[in-house]
């Protein structure tokens, strides 16, 4: 049985080695630990992961942010989404998209807003499945030193 809940700091060793399956640079366990205990306490930030039990094979990240544009409802986004390898086409990337949908709710959101890279089509169709639909935009990054 697969438990979605929030990340602890104990299972932040765990959560990079879940994100070296992510992006090809090892996360700083050190600095995501500062990180992570500079956000714990602001409930704008949701970090899920999925467990088998103790064994966490799926993590995202949610991100509530304020708008100052028409009704001022806030938005979310999500980011970092992975489910290992391990465990993909077993329904956990679902559970976890849903529950951060379920919490985006909760908190008012208008909208939940997400991106994934160009050449990620298996994740692309799973985000459709879900909802999700492909808006013609452009995204633009600017990576900073």
């Amino acid at each position: 049985m697969t438990e979605v809940r929030s990340i602890k700091s104990g299972e932040l060793p765990s959560l990079a080695a879940l994100y070296d399956e992510l992006i090809e640079v090892k996360t700083n366990v050190a600095k995501m630990t500062t990180v992570y205990n500079a956000i714990k306490d602001n409930d704008n930030y949701i970090i899920l992961g999925a467990f088998n039990d103790s064994d966490l094979i799926g993590s995202l990240m949610g991100i509530v942010c304020f708008d100052i544009i028409g009704d001022c409802k806030p938005f979310m986004v999500i980011e970092n989404v992975i489910v290992s390898d391990r465990a993909r086409r077993q329904g956990i990337g679902k559970q976890l998209m849903m529950r951060i949908e379920q919490i985006a709710i909760e908190r008012g959101c208008w909208y939940i807003i997400l991106v994934s890279g160009e050449t990620r089509k298996e994740a692309h169709r799973f985000y459709e499945q879900l909802g999700f639909k492909e808006e013609k935009v452009e995204g633009y990054r600017k990576h900073l030193k």
